[in-house]
């Protein structure tokens, strides 16, 4: 089985697994481990995401956030390109961007420190498979060579781990994965 075929299979696997655990109750547990997480490093800016289709909503933990810390969302500049984070708040205006994802409409660009990460399946050395555009693959590096104090954190519900992640020599590594009952972490 090629490298792609064994992706596909996962991404089907772990889709229908994170379909199964979605609940608004969970999302909500991982919410609260997620901001206390967060609470612990105190970066000076985070990123967040705006969920489609049954990702984990990281809403709730963006909205507590953002009382105390200046919080971003991926803008899609390009396909092929490194995300761009622009500015958000509860109130922002928001656009339809490429793949039906929403952003805003207006805003400063900023680089955050942390990134929340959203995903389709992760295993316990904290690999990511994403939807497969490759867009955290370029943008986490530039992230990381920006500040070294950067930090990936994966949000997903616990049904989305799997044994292993089939890997390409440029997926990159999360610094942490959230889950609704754990917080998974690269050992020290």
């Amino acid at each position: 089985m090629t490298l792609d075929a064994e992706k596909a299979a996962a991404r089907k696997t772990a889709l229908a697994k994170r379909k199964a655990a979605h609940s608004a109750a969970r999302s909500s547990m991982a919410s609260a481990l997620l901001v206390a997480h967060i609470e612990r490093i105190g970066p000076r800016n985070v990123a967040g995401y705006l969920p489609i289709r049954s990702e984990i909503n990281p809403l709730p933990a963006m909205e507590m956030l953002v009382r105390h810390i200046p919080v971003c969302v991926p803008v899609i500049d390009a396909p092929g390109r490194p995300l761009k984070f622009r500015e958000w708040w509860p109130e922002s205006v928001m656009e339809s961007g490429p793949h039906g994802i929403l952003q805003p409409a207006e805003g400063a660009f900023v680089t955050p420190e942390l990134a929340i990460v959203p995903l389709v399946a992760f295993d316990d050395q904290l690999m990511r498979l994403g939807y497969g555009g490759g867009y955290y693959d370029r943008t986490l590096p530039r992230l990381r060579a920006a500040s070294g104090k950067f930090q990936a954190i994966g949000l997903a519900y616990g049904a989305q781990q799997l044994d292993r992640v089939p890997t390409d020599p440029h997926d990159q590594r999360l610094d942490a994965v959230v889950t609704e009952k754990t917080v998974l972490t690269q050992p020290a």
